[in-house]
């Protein structure tokens, strides 16, 4: 991963399998949220291929890579809803543009998709006039609204409290465990970390490259490196 000639990160090598939680993690400025976007098609690699199901990604014609995209689904950090559009209307947009259902059908899955989240009874509410931790729900609902087989969270938990972000994975955990959905998620929040992930992968920002993958808290109780162990502990580290 390169902006220009400036390198990122390099010699990433990893898959994400079907109906895991898949955490990326790091310190500020390792690439994290530069991983995601290489992920979800925003950027290109500046070397190697990223494998959807085995297709290049990257390099895939535009109707094949409009079909990988309508298989995906991502919750950004800010939630990203439209200012202007109610809850309802910002969760029935994927549909609206996307699928050939009608009206009643879509007002029926968009429903749905709001008690899922908790959100039932504010279909008619604009995202100003709900907290930040349902906004984030929202934006959730938004993103499952097409029932992707892969989601994406950018920093799920920021400026959450530790209650709503609390709630927030276990929304996460109801996804994968009900529907199946294989989920990658950024973050840096341990709590979170420890609570949903099946594997996370650190990315090192002095290395510039990955240097662990694995369940989180094997890589606290066994560190790979003094890095891993002072992010998954917080501790300083030993000289």
């Amino acid at each position: 991963m390169a902006y220009g000639p400036l390198v990122i990160m390099r010699d990433l090598g990893f898959e994400v399998r079907k109906g895991e939680i898949f955490v990326i993690m790091g310190g500020s400025g390792s690439g994290k949220s530069t991983l995601l976007k290489h992920l979800i098609g925003l950027k290109k690699p500046a070397s190697g291929t990223i494998l959807f199901d085995g297709v290049d990604f990257g390099n895939a014609d535009e109707k094949v890579r409009k079909a990988i995209l309508r298989r995906m689904g991502v919750l950004y950090q800010s939630g990203a809803l439209w200012s202007g559009l109610t809850l309802a209307e910002n969760v029935a947009l994927p549909m609206e543009e996307y699928t050939d259902l009608n009206a009643r059908a879509i007002a029926e899955i968009v429903s749905l998709k709001l008690a899922l989240v908790g959100l039932r009874g504010f279909e008619t509410f604009y995202p100003n006039e709900i907290s930040g931790g349902m906004r984030k729900r929202a934006a959730l609902a938004r993103a499952s609204a097409l029932d992707p087989d892969v989601l994406f969270f950018d920093e799920p938990s920021s400026g959450l409290d530790p209650i709503t972000a609390s709630r927030l994975d276990d929304l996460i955990l109801q996804l994968r465990d009900s529907f199946g959905t294989t989920i990658i998620v950024v973050s840096h929040d341990l709590a979170s970390i420890f609570k949903i992930a099946d594997r996370a992968l650190f990315l090192d920002i002095k290395e510039k490259t990955m240097t662990a993958l694995g369940n989180p808290a094997t890589l606290r109780d066994q560190p790979p490196s003094p890095e891993v162990e002072h992010f998954l502990t917080r501790t300083s580290p030993k000289p």
